[in-house]
Protein backbone atom coordinates (compact mmCIF):
# COMPACT_ATOMS: atom_id res chain seq x y z
CA UNK A 1 0.00 0.00 0.00
CA UNK A 2 1.40 3.21 -1.09
CA UNK A 3 0.58 5.55 2.53
CA UNK A 4 3.14 7.64 1.97
CA UNK A 5 0.27 10.99 1.87
CA UNK A 6 -1.10 9.75 4.88
CA UNK A 7 2.45 9.39 6.61
CA UNK A 8 3.23 12.94 5.68
CA UNK A 9 -0.42 14.16 6.98
CA UNK A 10 0.71 12.16 10.33
CA UNK A 11 3.85 14.57 10.59
CA UNK A 12 1.90 17.22 10.26
CA UNK A 13 -0.67 16.94 12.38
CA UNK A 14 2.34 15.45 15.18
CA UNK A 15 4.21 19.38 14.30
CA UNK A 16 0.38 20.37 15.02
CA UNK A 17 0.17 18.95 18.26
CA UNK A 18 4.02 19.60 19.58
CA UNK A 19 3.01 23.85 18.51
CA UNK A 20 -0.15 23.39 20.42
CA UNK A 21 1.58 22.11 23.33
CA UNK A 22 3.92 24.65 23.22
CA UNK A 23 1.38 26.97 22.79
CA UNK A 24 -0.40 25.96 25.74
CA UNK A 25 2.77 25.82 27.99
CA UNK A 26 3.82 29.07 27.21
CA UNK A 27 0.43 30.57 28.11
CA UNK A 28 -0.27 28.97 31.58
CA UNK A 29 0.79 27.34 34.79
CA UNK A 30 0.75 23.71 35.00
CA UNK A 31 -2.24 23.18 37.27
CA UNK A 32 -4.20 25.66 34.56
CA UNK A 33 -7.40 23.99 32.60
CA UNK A 34 -6.80 23.76 29.42
CA UNK A 35 -10.11 24.15 27.89
CA UNK A 36 -10.56 27.01 30.36
CA UNK A 37 -7.36 28.74 28.84
CA UNK A 38 -8.74 28.38 25.27
CA UNK A 39 -11.91 29.94 25.86
CA UNK A 40 -9.57 32.87 27.73
CA UNK A 41 -6.98 33.21 25.16
CA UNK A 42 -7.80 34.19 21.64
CA UNK A 43 -4.44 32.69 20.44
CA UNK A 44 -5.29 29.61 21.46
CA UNK A 45 -8.20 29.52 19.98
CA UNK A 46 -6.81 28.56 16.38
CA UNK A 47 -5.93 24.77 17.85
CA UNK A 48 -9.12 23.18 17.36
CA UNK A 49 -7.37 20.27 19.13
CA UNK A 50 -7.25 22.17 22.39
CA UNK A 51 -11.30 22.31 22.27
CA UNK A 52 -11.76 18.52 22.64
CA UNK A 53 -9.69 17.77 25.42
CA UNK A 54 -11.47 16.74 28.57
CA UNK A 55 -12.91 20.32 30.55
CA UNK A 56 -10.86 19.16 33.58
CA UNK A 57 -7.59 18.73 31.57
CA UNK A 58 -5.21 20.59 33.09
CA UNK A 59 -1.90 21.90 31.44
CA UNK A 60 0.19 19.49 33.02
CA UNK A 61 -1.89 16.30 31.58
CA UNK A 62 -2.06 17.80 28.34
CA UNK A 63 1.85 17.77 28.46
CA UNK A 64 2.21 14.37 29.47
CA UNK A 65 -0.58 12.70 27.21
CA UNK A 66 0.40 14.42 24.52
CA UNK A 67 4.50 13.59 25.52
CA UNK A 68 2.95 9.64 25.84
CA UNK A 69 1.07 9.94 22.76
CA UNK A 70 3.20 11.49 20.30
CA UNK A 71 6.95 10.50 21.62
CA UNK A 72 7.16 7.17 18.90
CA UNK A 73 5.51 8.79 16.07
CA UNK A 74 8.56 9.86 13.83
CA UNK A 75 10.36 6.37 14.40
CA UNK A 76 7.13 4.54 13.62
CA UNK A 77 6.39 6.81 10.33
CA UNK A 78 9.44 5.53 8.80
CA UNK A 79 8.84 1.81 9.90
CA UNK A 80 7.81 -0.38 6.75
CA UNK A 81 4.74 -1.31 7.88
CA UNK A 82 2.38 1.59 9.54
CA UNK A 83 0.44 0.19 12.92
CA UNK A 84 -2.25 2.22 12.16
CA UNK A 85 -3.84 0.59 15.77
CA UNK A 86 -0.75 1.63 17.51
CA UNK A 87 -0.53 5.34 16.15
CA UNK A 88 -4.46 5.68 17.27
CA UNK A 89 -4.97 3.60 20.27
CA UNK A 90 -2.01 5.83 21.72
CA UNK A 91 -3.89 9.18 21.29
CA UNK A 92 -7.61 7.61 22.66
CA UNK A 93 -5.51 6.28 25.59
CA UNK A 94 -3.40 9.02 26.66
CA UNK A 95 -5.44 12.04 25.62
CA UNK A 96 -9.03 10.96 25.32
CA UNK A 97 -9.60 8.29 27.89
CA UNK A 98 -12.76 8.62 29.89
CA UNK A 99 -13.83 11.48 27.16
CA UNK A 100 -15.95 9.54 24.48
CA UNK A 101 -16.97 12.62 22.72
CA UNK A 102 -13.89 14.58 22.50
CA UNK A 103 -12.55 11.27 20.70
CA UNK A 104 -15.30 11.12 18.53
CA UNK A 105 -14.57 14.69 17.62
CA UNK A 106 -10.80 14.71 17.46
CA UNK A 107 -11.45 11.40 14.99
CA UNK A 108 -13.52 12.97 12.48
CA UNK A 109 -10.99 16.16 13.06
CA UNK A 110 -8.17 13.72 12.09
CA UNK A 111 -10.47 11.29 9.19
CA UNK A 112 -10.26 14.67 7.22
CA UNK A 113 -6.86 14.34 5.82
CA UNK A 114 -6.73 10.72 6.90
CA UNK A 115 -9.68 8.87 6.05
CA UNK A 116 -8.42 5.61 8.05
CA UNK A 117 -7.54 7.34 10.77
CA UNK A 118 -10.07 5.17 14.16
CA UNK A 119 -11.07 2.57 11.93
CA UNK A 120 -11.31 -0.99 12.93
CA UNK A 121 -9.63 -0.10 16.42
CA UNK A 122 -11.12 -2.55 18.95
CA UNK A 123 -13.82 -0.87 21.26
CA UNK A 124 -12.95 -0.56 24.73
CA UNK A 125 -15.44 -1.67 27.27
CA UNK A 126 -16.11 0.88 29.80
CA UNK A 127 -12.16 1.20 30.08
CA UNK A 128 -11.36 -2.59 29.89
CA UNK A 129 -8.43 -1.67 27.64
CA UNK A 130 -5.38 -0.95 29.85
CA UNK A 131 -2.60 -0.44 27.06
CA UNK A 132 -3.02 0.87 23.76
CA UNK A 133 -2.57 -1.24 20.87
CA UNK A 134 0.41 -2.39 20.00
CA UNK A 135 2.13 -0.50 23.60
CA UNK A 136 5.81 -1.40 23.74
CA UNK A 137 6.25 -3.82 26.35
CA UNK A 138 9.79 -4.23 26.28
CA UNK A 139 12.08 -1.70 28.20
CA UNK A 140 14.92 0.85 26.27
CA UNK A 141 17.66 -0.69 25.67
CA UNK A 142 16.99 -4.11 26.18
CA UNK A 143 18.18 -6.95 23.44
CA UNK A 144 15.90 -6.52 20.37
CA UNK A 145 17.08 -8.85 17.31
CA UNK A 146 18.73 -6.67 14.26
CA UNK A 147 15.99 -4.90 12.27
CA UNK A 148 15.06 -6.14 9.05
CA UNK A 149 15.73 -4.96 5.66
CA UNK A 150 14.15 -1.83 4.78
CA UNK A 151 12.13 -2.50 1.62
CA UNK A 152 9.38 0.02 1.11
CA UNK A 153 9.01 3.69 1.83
CA UNK A 154 10.61 6.06 2.65
CA UNK A 155 13.34 3.01 1.46
CA UNK A 156 13.16 2.43 -2.31
CA UNK A 157 12.28 -1.17 -3.09
CA UNK A 158 15.14 -3.26 -4.69
CA UNK A 159 13.50 -3.89 -8.23
CA UNK A 160 12.96 0.17 -8.44
CA UNK A 161 15.05 2.38 -10.33
CA UNK A 162 15.68 4.91 -7.28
Amino acid sequence: MDDRFDRRELLLHLGDMLQALNSVVSASSPDAKVRELVTQQESLQDFEVLGMVAPTMTVAELTAGVTSAFCRWPAALLATELDRNAFVSTIEHNLFEGNPDGWKTYVAHVRKRVAWFGKGLPKAESGARKKPVGAVTKEAGSDEPAPEVKTSWPWPRRDSPS
